[in-house]
């Protein structure tokens, strides 16, 4: 690629994200829109703009955003989005640091080295338009030139710089996780944990098993224990009936004195006619009816687990660290997670068919990386135009066309790319829901880990390797080859992932800040007049989702650092966006469905290190290949220095993630016993995990002793 067609690119992109930015400035303003750009103050009553008098003020663009987002503090941030929100915006500013000070050496050292690497001539810089972006990469230093010993030294001082400024972060959210702790309030899951796999006993029921093992075994800690039913008949029922109910609100809400008919039979052309509103209210009686007479029937559809919830913190952990019975397929134990968090459907799900869930799942998405080649080949083939002459000879007039050939090599590869990805995360979403986890955020903290992987191979290693199947298969079966492979073709793939980092990420982060597909959608409800009868719900930030993508671009700037810097800038130009378009995101419209207490941040230190140990193996081939070997000899040491951090991050601060202390768990028992509400909230403890659909519906009829719950909470 030339640089004028990374201009081109650069100019496209550059118009969107001005366009996106503009248009948010004006919709946001107008009332009808505070659903989709301030879901939170809505929910909270405070939304601005809510009048209807008109205000020419509504028609200007304006950046007033921008300051509310950059004065929002970290305390501001931690009370509305919990500590999973400051990781998330830790991971900008950790990147703003690490980028500003490589992009630094990057562009006024390295940068200038490798365009000067073989004495060009001063003409060449006014012939800049048509240079091709390896110009600006190592790739254009001599072989054996003693300047390529700056770029080991640059290698070696930003590994340093990287490693230390994660040990602070790692330490400040280590410290952070602990203080949100001693802050908090009691919560259920702190005094809960998870039991599953109970063993059977014939004639009596699991709850009478589960009291009977921890009154024995826990006796001066155990306070109360609530066992999983078979519920997912009732969910489809409840939801059913959620759906009848909003139906027939939107058709009251419509038109109240109009009679409203229609036939009973198949698509309401066949059989007698009857009033809608009566039709539906008898119906949805007897879908009550069906609700509660199941309900009635869960006391023998129990599971072999069941949530048991202690008098203090401490002898939840106790039983949660000790193997509880002789067979460790029995009586298996994690931690319970928030009530609210708590992902129902698996339940019933026994030990061996988890484990079969979970090898379906790895090798769906061993299949769906796979799978996923063919889009990288195509988007290979678009970004190669003599590739592309030999696949349809017939384009090639048209391909011969300047603006046609930048166009296709500058922006289509990378916007086609971003479109197949656009399906990815939820597919994992449903991989991981089908592994038997017991929370949502577990099943999004494991969606997560599976799109970086994703990701990381089909991005990079797929383009970088020419998007080959079997080409990469027989590289990683030669693990002598890698160095020597990486060093050739990554510096080849700069041109790609510099007009990747421009599409994929200025234009995404602009359309997050614009959020063009619920607008679409508050728009069609409008028009459909659906707004009464819907139920309103704001939503949560799909970490799953995001934290992967800024990851990827994050490994694009590491180990490009030295090998071609051009990128840097485009990438601090996409980590200013982001940490002011997610500050004003979470501040505005997404809440926090569930708290990790940090958990998602070693994931990014690990992918870090990953992205750090790339690097290091590419220089040590590049050096090889450029007849430096010297060079390739002294860089062998700086992947294993890096391990030994890592090793040292991971026994200091991981275990801060896993668990807490019996130092803080004690103590903060020890606050509580001063605290007045204790005795009321043990009360609420007993039925904290008490299924949803076990609750008593009212949908029809108002609160009469007819309509009260059948099935109590265990005791």
């Amino acid at each position: 690629m030339i640089l004028s067609a990374l201009l081109t690119s650069v100019g496209i992109n550059l118009g969107l994200c001005v366009s996106f930015f503009t248009l948010y400035s004006i919709i946001r303003k107008q009332p009808g829109n505070a659903f989709v750009y301030f879901p939170r103050l809505v929910d909270k009553q405070k939304s601005e703009g809510q009048g209807d008098e008109f205000n020419f003020d509504r028609l200007l663009p304006s950046a007033d955003w921008v300051r509310r987002a950059w004065q929002l503090s970290e305390e501001d941030l931690l009370s509305s989005s919990g500590l999973d929100g400051l990781v998330f915006v830790r991971i900008f500013v950790f990147s703003l640091k690490v980028f500003t000070f490589g992009g630094i050496i990057g562009t006024f050292v390295l940068l200038p080295v490798n365009y000067l690497g073989k004495q060009l001539s001063i003409d060449d810089f006014y012939d800049l338009p048509k240079k091709s972006l390896d110009s600006f990469s190592i790739s254009n230093v001599d072989n054996g030139s003693n300047w390529l010993w700056i770029h080991f030294s640059a290698a070696y001082i930003f590994t340093g710089v990287v490693c230390y400024l994660l040990y602070c972060e790692y330490s400040y959210i280590s410290s952070k996780r602990i203080a949100c702790f001693y802050l908090s309030k009691p919560q259920p899951h702190q005094f809960t944990i998870l039991v599953r796999g109970i063993p059977s006993s014939y004639g009596r029921s699991f709850s009478e098993i589960v009291e009977s093992f921890f009154t024995e075994y826990h006796p001066s800690t155990y306070l109360s224990h609530s066992v999983i039913h078979q519920t997912s008949k009732i969910r489809g029922l409840i939801n059913d009936a959620d759906k009848l109910y909003r139906r027939l609100a939107h058709i009251k809400s419509e038109n109240r004195t109009k009679q409203n008919f229609k036939r009973d039979g198949f698509l309401g052309l066949f059989g007698r006619k009857v009033n809608l509103l009566d039709h539906y209210e008898k119906k949805l009686e007897d879908m009550e009816d069906n609700v509660r007479m199941e309900q009635n029937s869960m006391a023998e559809k129990e599971v072999a687990a069941a949530f048991v919830s202690f008098n203090s913190r401490f002898g939840a952990a106790i039983a949660l660290h000790i193997q509880q019975g002789v067979n460790p397929t029995e009586w298996v134990v994690e931690q319970a997670p928030e009530p609210q968090d708590v992902h129902w459907p698996f339940f019933c799900a026994s030990f061996i068919r988890r484990w079969i869930y979970e090898l379906v799942a790895a090798v769906a998405t061993v299949a769906l990386t796979i799978m996923f080649l063919i889009p990288v080949v195509i988007v290979q083939g678009l970004a190669n135009l003599n590739q592309l002459e030999t696949w349809f000879p017939f384009l090639k007039g048209i391909l011969s066309l300047t603006v046609v050939s930048q166009l296709i090599t500058g922006y289509l590869p990378s916007l086609i790319l971003h479109l197949f990805l656009f399906f990815v995360p939820p597919i994992m979403i449903w991989f991981s829901s089908m592994q038997g986890y017991v929370s949502l955020s577990q099943i999004e903290k494991s969606a997560c880990t599976k799109l970086l992987y994703f990701t990381i191979w089909n991005i990079f290693f797929a383009n970088v390797l020419s998007g080959s199947a079997f080409y990469l298969v027989n590289v990683f079966l030669e693990p002598k080859n890698i160095p020597r492979v990486l060093a050739e073709a990554v510096p080849a793939q700069a041109s790609f992932f510099i007009s990747y980092v421009v599409t994929s990420g200025w234009t995404s982060l602009s359309s997050e800040l614009a959020r063009l597909f619920p607008l679409l959608c508050s728009f069609i409800k409008k028009l459909c007049a659906r707004r009464d009868g819907d139920k309103f719900e704001v939503p949560a930030i799909p970490y799953y989702s995001e934290i992967p993508s800024v990851l990827f671009f994050v490994l694009l700037g590491v180990t490009y650092f030295f090998l071609s810097p051009l990128i840097l800038p485009f990438l601090l130009i996409y980590f200013c966006l982001g940490y002011i378009i997610f500050r004003n995101q979470l501040l505005n419209v997404y809440a926090p469905k569930y708290e990790t207490g940090g958990n998602f941040w070693p994931v990014v230190h690990n992918s870090t290190i990953f992205s750090l140990i790339l690097m290091h193996v590419i220089a040590i081939g590049i050096f090889g290949l450029k007849k430096l070997p010297l060079a390739s000899s002294l860089t062998i040491p700086l992947p294993v220095l890096t391990l030994l951090f890592n090793e040292y991050c991971r026994k200091r601060f991981l275990p801060m993630f896993k668990a807490y202390p019996t130092e803080c768990l004690i103590k903060k028992d020890r606050e509580d016993q001063n605290e007045p509400n204790m005795r009321e909230f043990y009360d609420n403890l007993v039925t904290a995990y008490r299924d949803p659909a076990l609750m008593p519906v009212w949908y029809a009829r108002n609160g009469d002793t007819h309509n009260s719950p059948l099935l109590h909470s265990e005791p």
